[in-house]
């Protein structure tokens, strides 16, 4: 049985994807570009008002996934306050300007979060080498617990090739693979059956009109999970 990790915006969204069988949520805000970190006041109540794992954007801009001292000490900052506040985890990315693995800001990230469970998110999708950078997490033994990856595509239907390949480390012990964008109720059965992932992430594809501006349709949500339930 895979699980199932859903986009959330707010408190509705969270009550509505864990009442609709959501098996983890990622928070985020600023979906339009892509992803970034929420007001602690949103992360305090999604937190308070749902019981499954919470994993929060941790993601200052969009410009990129390179980022400068000060900008990584603000985020250190931020995960030190999401560990007051109760976070379980947070979903990070970092690439060197040349589109490698920026290992150190990792660990730096990954002391900073104290045991809190991680995500890589799909800044390895715009690296170099998406599955020469997942072989390096998993050989440099940074505790990762996953990572969201289209494999290298716009989205997974795209990539199943790659994410084949990173599937065949993971066997290995690597991070969790979590295959994720473009991901909906019509080619969640096609993909399943390719991949057989333990773990898939959902965003418009769950929702109203496949549109952020709507909210997550328990007819999709049941649907996708009855799929990745066999």
């Amino acid at each position: 049985m895979s699980k199932l990790e859903v986009i959330v915006l707010n408190e509705e969204d969270a009550k509505i994807a864990e009442g609709c069988g959501a098996d983890r949520l990622e928070l985020v805000s600023a979906i339009q570009e892509g992803g970034l970190t929420p007001d602690y006041q949103v992360i305090e109540s999604v937190i308070n008002a749902v019981s499954i794992p919470v994993q929060v954007m941790l993601r200052p801009h969009s410009k990129s996934f390179t980022y400068l001292d000060s900008e990584l000490s603000d985020m250190i900052k931020q995960v030190e306050t999401f560990h007051q506040i109760g976070v379980q985890g947070i979903v990070f990315g970092a690439l060197t300007i040349d589109g490698e693995l920026d290992k150190p800001s990792l660990e730096q990230i990954l002391e900073a979060a104290q045991g809190q469970s991680v995500t890589f998110h799909r800044a390895i999708d715009v690296s170099n080498n998406p599955l020469n950078l997942y072989e390096e997490l998993y050989q440099s033994n940074v505790k990762i617990d996953r990572v969201l990856t289209s494999g290298g595509e716009t989205g997974v239907l795209e990539g199943v090739m790659t994410i084949n390949e990173m599937l065949k480390i993971e066997k290995k012990g690597g991070p969790i693979i979590m295959p994720g964008s473009g991901l909906t109720v019509e080619n969640i059965e096609e993909i399943h059956e390719e991949l057989r992932a333990r773990e898939y992430h959902f965003g418009s594809g769950v929702r109203m009109d496949n549109s952020y501006l709507s909210g997550i349709d328990p007819y999709k949500m049941k649907t996708v999970k009855s799929i990745i339930s066999n």
